[in-house]
């Protein structure tokens, strides 16, 4: 029987620049368990459909704001997903700057969510059980913002990089590094394996609770 119970979800965020590692902890977390309870969230899937600007316009907007983010939308489906209810989660087109369509998934006993502004916004902040910063260099993380966009999204290495200096480099700083101060946990690597142990047990211990109420309730 699945663990899905209501308002029961185990919700960690994982924040930090763009580059830190991120995703790279959510995978660290998501290897230690089935694919079934974990289900991740990227905040990066409710940034705002730009469909109705010409593609020029488009590439020279501000995206690590956290007006580029429709959080609201996000925040009604983190609440949902938390109460035992489905939503559809968007998906974007990092190339054409706009949303294809979405994908519905289900409530689970563990969600991540991932995203450089989650900690910021105080909405975002009481729906997370645990919140984590993962706090890299900003050199590596430039160098990993490079080769990720370049490979992933098209992108040539004059671009990123006017990108990072107008917008990355001063959003990080007005926005995602003083929200730090909101994490339960700091992390200096995402592969740490304490970092990964002591999450991946919290989890476990989430888990083994969620299946001794299910079996309570079956009996």
């Amino acid at each position: 029987m699945a663990l899905i119970m209501q308002a029961t979800s185990l919700t960690i965020g994982i924040c930090g620049g763009s580059g830190a590692g991120k995703s790279t902890l959510a995978d660290e977390l998501c290897r230690a368990f089935p694919p079934d309870p974990v289900l991740r969230i990227p905040h990066d899937a409710y940034y705002r459909d730009l469909s109705e600007l010409d593609p020029l316009s488009r590439g020279k907007m501000n995206f690590d704001h956290p007006d580029a983010l429709d959080t609201d939308a996000l925040v009604r489906d983190l609440e949902a997903l938390r109460g035992g209810k489905s939503v559809v989660i968007p998906q974007y087109d990092f190339h054409r700057h706009q949303r294809v369509g979405g994908v519905r998934v289900e409530p689970a006993p563990v969600i991540l969510l991932e995203g450089i502004l989650i900690l910021a916004d105080p909405r975002l902040r009481t729906l997370l059980d645990i919140k984590v910063f993962v706090d890299v260099d900003e050199d590596v993380r430039l160098s990993r913002r490079l080769e990720r966009d370049i490979r992933e999204r098209g992108r040539d290495v004059d671009s990123v990089l006017e990108q990072y200096l107008a917008t990355v480099r001063p959003m990080h700083r007005a926005f995602v590094d003083p929200s730090r101060v909101y994490a339960d946990l700091v992390v200096l690597d995402a592969r740490n394996r304490v970092a990964v142990e002591v999450l991946a047990a919290r989890i476990r211990e989430h888990l083994s609770s969620a299946r001794q109420a299910e079996g309570t309730r079956d009996e």
